[in-house]
């Protein structure tokens, strides 16, 4: 076997791990993916797998990654090229419905469930989870403080309320469509954000035709969270 084929079958394996992690997390939670568990679901050596990763802790920082990189493809890419504030801002919010509305994680939103799970446990997954949330968080920020300034929105505008509002709409939408089975749902979160936005929210579902930009590839552990952030940026 060459070197080179040997990478890239030590690439896939990997992938195909945190792709089975990112399906087992989003369903039972993050604490209960385990070595053994991945080992058993792959149908591999626990020592494979744990090769790859290190530690339990390595596992659920890189299946963070992983779901960031989905989150990015699915809500952040396709709101990407729509010009800043108040369209950028609609296309952040569809995408994120339709995001939810398609179960694109079994589990429903894998953030929320990862935050719910690691909210008062300190440590680094936590600040991860948190700092990811802060990050998508100052995105719909910079959006509402443009469209403000375009008069899109009205002057009297508390940015941090709507930011606040905004994703109150989402977990309300996630809970509804994960505990209540609730098919109405995104039709229901549609019209909130319209009354917040100040128009159908629908309106901008053209972008989701969006083409997405390359998937993101975690380097090493130092750089993950600026690589993260980075795709989790509607910015251009």
């Amino acid at each position: 076997m060459s070197p080179r084929r040997s990478v890239a079958q030590a690439r896939q394996t990997r992938a195909d791990i945190l792709a089975c992690g990112v399906r087992l997390a989003s369903a039972e939670g993050l604490e209960g993916l385990t070595i053994g568990r991945l080992a058993a679901e792959l149908t591999m050596s626990k020592s494979g797998v744990l090769g790859h990763f290190g530690s339990k802790e390595e596992l659920q920082l890189a299946v963070i990654d992983a779901a960031v990189e989905i989150f990015a493809r699915e809500v952040a890419e396709p709101a990407r090229t729509a010009h800043p504030g108040m369209r950028k801002l609609r296309a952040m919010c569809e995408a994120w419905v339709s995001y939810l509305e398609r179960r694109v994680f079994p589990g429903g939103c894998f953030f929320t469930a990862a935050a719910s799970e690691f909210d008062d446990r300190p440590g680094r997954v936590r600040d991860t989870i948190a700092g990811l949330a802060s990050v998508w968080d100052r995105d719909l920020y910079r959006q509402i403080r443009t469209a403000v300034a375009d008069r899109d929105l009205p002057a009297d505008t508390d940015a941090d309320q709507l930011v606040f509002e905004l994703s109150g709409v989402m977990l309300g939408l996630n809970n509804a469509l994960q505990l209540q089975r609730d098919t109405t749902a995104p039709a229901k979160a549609r019209r909130a954000l319209g009354r917040l936005l100040g128009q159908p929210v629908a309106a901008v579902m053209l972008l989701l035709a969006l083409a997405s930009g390359p998937r993101f590839k975690s380097p090493t552990r130092q750089r993950r969270f600026r690589f993260a952030r980075a795709r989790l940026s509607t910015a251009t």
